[in-house]
């Protein structure tokens, strides 16, 4: 439901965005280019997205460009800031109650999960470098150059193959300035956060640059009845930092060496459990000593003494603090009484070394190696009350290198790009002792006969997973001209991963090995025509592949823990994209893409209990929309930024056998419309300081929690506006702003997980927030 200001400010958006199509349509949709946000479009943004640095616009491709002048203005702080502010990107932290979880979705492709055996649709890159993880990829943007976003399958240059797209953060390079600058920032909430950025030249053509950060926030929620929580629920706390260093040995060989690590400790995500979509009070009594669990029921329910129609009266066994209720009055809360699980964890950190050689004026290779280490804690007590029924604590980590060379090649009216490409991974997973007591009610006994007390045992013991991953590719890409405004592109890739895991759950009579290769030929091509400088078209047909594994949670035995399928996608996709006149940028692309064997991870409430997460390979799906980024300047000084996103995604066949997923099924958190609207508007003041005025606004509309559409696994539409106003003094040395984040205090799920009789449900964390921010720069920065 929709506040009064709510939907003034949606209609205020469709206004605008109705009359920014207007104009692309009457200028035969141009395309737009994400230029700098604010002041005079800019037309000369340069991206690697194909490992080569080129004019946004020559790329004939769905790429986003996002500047740290747009980050400042849009209050974008973390990477799943910018999922609310690109289209068809939707970026939810959702994984083990961890808020370092980062899950990327572009088009319908993604991953909400983080277990080891799992890889995401969206691969996240940090520099270049794959980031096999998930969790820990929600990466502070600091000291950051630019973010480049490509929509549709990765297949023939990118790192990991994906069938989703790419984020690529790119971070500053230091440039041989002498200087620094110093960021701080306060807010509501308890926000408190400084990040500065030093540049120096160590020596000569070796200059180098470091950055450092720390940032906290207070929570949203307590835990009720923990005596000393080590946190509040939703709490934040980060530290990190990165030292990069460029040695340009001679005019020909350049050497970048980089290092960067953090460390968080947070409180645990927002979360409620919702039974049946019902509230349950401890008092309900029912006749005890039926057999409390229905097997062909799916949604029969597993936490029984939870249950209208099973158990006896539970107060008795409540803490007082609880005032014979079994769930925290207010949402935010929690009345777990399982001390540990109130804190979660996250460090990472890791190095690269590139070097670029210049071989003739025509040729260059490049060597990137890297290597990088992660680890986590995390956990939830599933059914929130008092009452011991299920709680997961959970670590991990991983530990990765990956080595990519490449070849460049100006061959005159031909580019060409080549390479090899190796990634290993080796890393676990483990829970315990965790908790799955579905059946502790007083008199009951389980269809087996056996009966249950709330004597409540330790426990179903631990599991743990663990996987190593070698992944090989070798690519090409080669683009001509075939006249001075048309051009022919194409490339293929070969792909070979190797996936060697092992496990062992309660339900396993012991470590079960397992061990799977796939491999998959993958290709693209595409035609571009230059309309004039900075205006082309472009058409490109591309193939793409992601890669097979196991499943995250085969609670159900050793059967339930076999290899899933690779999976490939088909995307047909053309656009337009330039500068049409001194006033309007834009970007316009469609695409229609078809999925075969789309691996869907969910939860399965079958499989007789517990929080059992399967893959499967449902058979086929589609996605088909649109993209309309766009910069409009009608007078000086005032740019009002746009961006649509419409996705039309749905499963279309379901081979035999799979269970839950229908035909017409939504994929998980995919919704089908997305947009942002952020006017900026500056003015020289008259002692020559400058004064901006920013509003974002970003929608994301209603999408499931999982590809089984339930409707207690959907999430409804969101409403995000914010702010921020600039103070920059004459000479640009010190900027003072103001800002909100969330100023109507929007309360979202960003996610929804159906199991046997609860729904577990993630609430957002990013509440509403006012503070101000002071920047002050040194030297040449």
């Amino acid at each position: 439901m929709l506040s009064g200001n709510t939907l003034l400010v949606r209609q205020a958006a469709g206004k605008a965005l109705l009359s920014t199509t207007a104009i692309c349509a009457s200028l035969a949709f141009s395309a737009p280019a994400f230029a700098q946000g604010s002041k005079q479009i800019e037309d000369n943004i340069v991206v690697t997205a194909r490992k080569r640095e080129e004019n946004l616009f020559d790329i004939p491709a769905a790429l986003s460009a996002l500047t740290p002048e747009t980050l400042a203005e849009r209050n974008i702080s973390n990477l799943d800031d910018v999922g609310k502010h690109v289209p068809n990107l939707n970026i939810t932290r959702y994984g083990v109650g961890n808020t370092a979880q980062a899950a990327v979705f572009i088009r319908g492709i993604g991953l909400q999960d983080h277990i080891i055996t799992t890889d995401p649709g969206v691969g996240v890159y940090l520099d270049g470098v794959y980031l096999g993880r998930q969790l820990g990829s929600n990466l502070s943007l600091i000291s950051i150059d630019r973010i480049e976003v490509l929509r549709g399958p990765q297949g023939t240059l990118y790192g990991r193959n994906s069938i989703g797209g790419a984020v690529n953060i790119i971070t500053r390079k230091p440039a041989g300035e002498e200087g620094a600058i110093l960021n701080l920032q306060g807010g509501s909430r308890g926000r408190a956060a400084i990040n500065t950025y030093l540049e120096f030249p160590l020596f000569e053509n070796f200059n180098v640059g470091v950055s450092g950060y720390f940032k906290r926030r207070n929570g949203v929620g307590d835990f009720l009845l923990l005596d000393s929580p080590e946190a509040r629920i939703g709490e934040e706390q980060e530290f990190g930092g990165r030292i990069k260093a460029v040695w340009d040995v001679n005019d020909r060989l350049s050497m970048t060496f980089s290092f960067d690590g953090l460390d968080a400790d947070n409180g645990q995500s927002p979360y409620v459990v919702e039974v049946n979509g019902i509230g349950v009070s401890a008092g309900d009594n029912f006749t005890p000593g039926t057999p409390i669990q229905d097997r062909s029921n799916p949604f029969a329910g597993d936490f029984f003494a939870l249950q209208p129609g099973f158990g006896s009266d539970l107060t008795p066994f409540l803490p007082a603090g609880a005032n014979g209720q079994l769930f925290a009055p207010d949402p935010d809360d929690s009345f777990s009484t399982v001390a540990g699980l109130e804190t979660t964890s996250n460090s990472a950190w890791g190095g690269s070394f590139a070097a670029e050689l210049e071989v003739n004026d025509s040729v260059s290779t490049k060597l990137l190696a890297s290597y990088r280490t992660s680890d986590y804690t995390g956990g939830l007590d599933d059914d929130e009350t008092p009452l011991n029924l299920s709680e997961f604590p959970e670590t991990g980590e991983a530990d990765q290198v990956s080595v990519e060379w490449q070849l460049n090649a100006d061959l005159g009216r031909a580019d060409f790009v080549g390479g090899l490409y190796y990634f290993y991974e080796d890393g676990s997973t483990e829970s315990g002792p965790f908790v799955f007591s579905p059946f502790n009610t007083p008199g009951q006994i389980d269809n087996f006969g056996v009966p249950f007390d709330l004597g409540f045992p330790t426990g179903l013991g631990n599991f743990d997973l663990h996987q190593t991953t070698n992944a090989y590719a070798v690519y090409g890409n080669i683009k001509f001209d075939l006249t001075d405004a048309l051009t022919l592109g194409g490339g293929l890739r070969y792909s070979w991963d190797n996936k060697d895991a092992n496990a062992l759950f309660p339900s396993f009579p012991a470590r079960t090995f397992r061990e799977a290769d796939f491999e998959e030929l993958t290709w693209d091509v595409n035609l571009s025509y230059a309309l004039r400088d900075n205006l082309s078209v472009y058409a490109q047909v591309q193939k793409g592949y992601q890669t097979g594994g196991f499943p995250p949670r085969p609670f159900g035995g050793p059967a339930q823990f076999v290899s899933f399928d690779e999976q490939t996608a088909i995307n047909y996709e053309a656009g337009v994209k330039g500068v049409i006149n001194d006033y309007l940028t834009v970007m316009l692309s469609g695409f229609w893409t078809r999925y075969r064997d789309l691996a869907l991870p969910f939860s399965d409430t079958t499989a007789g209990g517990g929080f059992v997460t399967i893959v499967e390979n449902a058979g086929r799906s589609r996605a088909r929309g649109f993209e309309l980024e766009a910069a409009f300047t009608p007078i000086d000084n005032f740019t009002l930024n746009t961006a649509v996103g419409y996705n039309d995604a749905e499963i279309t066949e379901v081979d035999a056998g799979t269970i839950g997923i229908g035909v017409g099924d939504r994929p998980a958190l995919t919704p089908r419309w997305t947009l942002s609207v952020a006017p900026h508007y500056e003015v020289e003041l008259a002692n020559g300081a400058n004064l901006g005025f920013n509003v974002d606004y970003s929608y994301r509309g209603d999408q499931f929690g999982q590809s089984i559409n339930t409707p207690d696994e959907l999430l409804e539409s969101r409403d995000l506006l914010g702010f921020s106003i600039d103070y920059t003094t004459p000479g640009g040395d010190w900027t003072f702003s103001v800002y909100g984040e969330n100023v109507t205090n929007e309360v979202y799920d960003v996610g929804r997980l159906q199991q046997t009789g609860f729904v577990g449900v993630v609430r957002s964390n990013d509440r509403s927030e006012f503070g101000a921010r002071l920047r002050k720069s040194f030297g040449g920065l």
